[in-house]
């Protein structure tokens, strides 16, 4: 595992905004100039949000292809994924236009819920929103993936996300493709409150545990923090990790932009003695499944 290349996932936007940081891509020139940057300084997927909520699956769908099919016109190999549908309600069915472009060969699916929300003057977690994936939820999205002959990404919030996704592997009813992500949370971060485990190598350890005996490929990433100077993120690169870098859960002092966020994850995989994935080695290393003719 110490020699396998490693796989650099970079989430270029999420619900970072430009005061924020005003590197993050937002519309889509932004987002395909940026991923093109990104690939090209070593990354082999992408993954990223859209400008607009509270439009239909279709409209959600072009939008996403606007970017990604400049992209791919100059990057056949380029690997990427949306996030969740933002609708009326949460839903993965906007994936079904998306992979009928014949531009996509990843998909999602979060197997789990968590509390999302902010920390007040005290530091007391507040809000109400819950990120709700129900059993009967998770399992469309493996379904949806399934049939459509994605490889179904996995953000990893809670513990329970895994075991989860481990009862799927176990039964042998997985997706082709699948790859999880493990979240570690500082403190305070994009997504305010935190949640699950700290970046941390007892943490790791926790996850690794749960993974023992399990040949899915896995990542670390970390929300509030600068993944690469984490504890965390040379072990992982040791135990045959990949890493889960961006603007979507960057935290820290600087205002980096996502190229310098993959040229960073590149020299500490240098470090470590293992090479960078292309996208088509990630693709090998995910065993993707060939999308049908």
């Amino acid at each position: 595992m110490a020699s396998e290349p490693v796989i650099i996932e970079v989430a270029i936007n999420g619900g970072t905004t430009k005061e924020r940081n005003p590197n993050v891509p937002c519309t889509p020139d932004e987002i395909a100039t940026d991923a093109l940057a990104c690939f090209e300084a070593g990354a082999a997927i992408i993954h990223n949000h859209i400008d607009l909520t509270g439009i239909s699956e279709d409209e959600a769908a072009e939008r996403y292809l606007e970017a990604w099919r400049v992209v791919l016109a100059e990057r056949p190999d380029a690997l990427w994924y949306p996030t969740v549908h933002f609708g009326a309600m949460l839903s993965l069915e906007h994936l079904i236009p998306i992979a009928a472009s014949g531009l996509l060969r990843l998909g999602l699916t979060d197997p789990g819920s968590v509390n999302l929300g902010r920390l007040d003057e005290h530091g007391v977690p507040v809000g109400g929103l819950v990120y709700a994936n129900s059993f009967d939820a998770i399992a469309r999205g493996f379904d949806i993936c399934r049939e459509l002959r994605l490889g179904p990404s996995m953000a990893i919030f809670e513990p329970g996300f895994l075991r989860a996704t481990l009862a799927y592997w176990r039964a042998g009813s997985l997706p082709e493709g699948a790859m999880v992500k493990l979240y570690f949370s500082a403190e305070r971060g994009p997504l305010g409150a935190p949640f699950g485990l700290p970046p941390t190598a007892k943490a790791l350890d926790a996850y690794l545990e749960l993974l023992e005996g399990c040949d899915l490929p896995w990542a670390v990433s970390t929300s509030g923090s600068d993944l690469v100077a984490t504890e965390i993120a040379p072990l992982a690169l040791e135990r045959g990790g990949h890493l889960h870098i961006g603007l979507e859960f960057y935290g820290g002092d600087r205002i980096p932009t996502n190229v310098e966020l993959v040229v960073e994850a590149v020299e500490l995989c240098e470090k470590s003695g293992r090479p960078v994935a292309t996208p088509d080695q990630a693709a090998a290393i995910l065993r993707l499944p060939r999308p049908r003719p």
